[in-house]
């Protein structure tokens, strides 16, 4: 920045694990440049981040009231209440004090916790986005009228067509029942696509908006400045993974997965994980995966929370204890980096998904919900990394497995050459180039501001 050093930047992250991790790298950049970080998050994650996360130095966390119980489930419905209607007021009287002290250079809002935007407007502080997922999805919501005025879905978002479709061009093809809003009953369905209207709505008033995406040539700048999103003007600014120290679990890990690993043979284990909301799985999925992971007698690691193995079946743990291991919650990022680790069974999350390209691992994908069909198609589709399980059965889970970790060795060679090119020194340099225009750009805003109020001062 050309202005003075350690000003504050505040950011708005979207309380959840996959959101609040690339904000936390993000934020790490922005001390890098010099500037003051604000990361703001509700009571419940502010508790969870303190007692179990490791942030950067530099990044400060500050919470605001949420209006939850202490014993009260938090999901999509319960955090979209508490932003809505209960966390505006606490940031805006944050915002305000800060604006007393040193000011504020901008803030930067998680698209998802698009509330922040008219807050940040209230107080006349610049905001700009962020959109934590690949950019592909981004122009996915984006397209939603377009989806609307064509007659692909309804304007509540129920799809008038069956099966797969070509949405944009130059992205793959993606099933119509795989749009990121089609979650549960017809009755969640229609609130998270009213979610994403008003997302969609709040978002076009941004004059910027970060992505943590990436740019692999002239069809990625293509998009970057697409019709389809005239406004706000993007910034693509990953890879970010490279630029923090961070560990930004909200969990327990159970660290006793590192020394088993160290007692396997290189790239004999299996690593499985959906992510921190494994929900959608259910009971008999999660049966099924059990018997098709023993069913293969190849050593796994399964990260399965202790709500959920109630649905393993009876005596499991104890006939798997020579070779698998089930942990609430694992280091993902050092089970994944480690020798011994082959494959990776995944949801297709976006942070997943690139952990698992930078740690050079091939991907045996089951999406479940939101932006992961999209994720998945990628995977499979365009950089022919992994393979798509059709289903969660025993036997189709036992396939799966034997052809990516012994047939999968043009999968490895890909996934080594999408880590070059994705995270390489050259697209390194990209997203810094890219991250200074943002801030070019806030500059010359601010600029223009100063000379309009110099221009109104001196016409009094």
């Amino acid at each position: 920045m050309k202005s003075q050093q350690r000003q504050r930047i505040i950011m708005v992250p979207y309380p959840a694990q996959g959101h609040i991790t690339p904000m936390l790298q993000l934020a790490t950049a922005f001390c890098d440049r010099g500037l003051q970080p604000v990361v703001v998050v509700p009571n419940f994650i502010y508790n969870r981040i303190v007692s179990r996360a490791k942030v950067d130095k530099g990044i400060v966390l500050e919470s605001i009231p949420d209006g939850l119980e202490e014993d009260e489930q938090c999901n999509f419905f319960t955090i979209g209440f508490a932003m809505e209607n209960y966390m505006p007021i606490h940031l805006e009287h944050l915002l305000r004090g800060f604006l007393e002290g040193d000011g504020v250079v901008c803030v930067v809002v998680d698209l998802l916790a698009s509330w922040a935007i008219d807050v940040a407007g209230r107080c006349g502080i610049p905001a700009a986005g962020f959109w934590p997922a690949m950019f592909a999805t981004y122009n996915l919501i984006s397209a939603i009228p377009d989806m609307i005025r064509i007659g692909l879905i309804t304007e509540n978002g129920t799809p008038l067509h069956r099966g797969l479709a070509r949405i944009l061009p130059g992205q793959p093809m993606l099933n119509t029942e795989e749009l990121p809003w089609l979650v549960g009953n017809s009755a969640s369905r229609k609130s998270r696509f009213m979610f994403w209207l008003k997302t969609l709505h709040r978002s076009r008033s941004l004059p910027w908006l970060l992505v943590n995406s990436f740019s692999e040539g002239d069809d990625e700048e293509q998009l970057l400045t697409s019709p389809l999103v005239p406004h706000p003007r993007i910034f693509q600014v990953r890879p970010l993974t490279r630029q923090s120290k961070s560990n930004p679990s909200l969990w327990e890990e159970d660290r006793t997965c590192i020394d088993w690993l160290n007692s396997q043979k290189t790239s004999s284990v299996m690593y499985v994980s959906f992510g921190s909301w494994v929900g959608p799985i259910g009971d008999e999925m999660i049966r099924e995966l059990a018997l098709g992971l023993e069913a293969t007698q190849r050593p796994f690691i399964w990260v399965l929370g202790a709500t959920w193995r109630a649905g393993l079946p009876s005596g499991y743990l104890d006939r798997v204890a020579g070779h698998g291991k089930v942990v609430t919650w694992a280091p993902q990022k050092e089970v994944l980096e480690h020798v011994a680790v082959g494959c990776y069974l995944t949801h297709c999350g976006w942070n997943s998904t690139m952990e698992a390209i930078e740690c050079r691992k091939p991907l045996l994908c089951y999406p479940v919900s939101g932006d992961q069909f999209l994720n998945c198609s990628y995977i499979v589709r365009v950089w022919g990394i992994g393979i798509q399980l059709d289903e969660m059965e025993r036997t189709v889970i036992e396939d799966g497995v034997r052809r990516v970790m012994e047939d999968g060795a043009e999968m490895r060679t890909r996934v080594m050459d999408l880590k070059g090119r994705l995270m390489g020194k050259e697209a390194r340099a990209r997203a810094a180039d890219s991250l200074t225009a943002f801030f070019d750009a806030l500059d010359s805003h601010r600029a223009g501001i100063d000379d309009c109020l110099s221009c109104i001062t001196s016409s009094v």
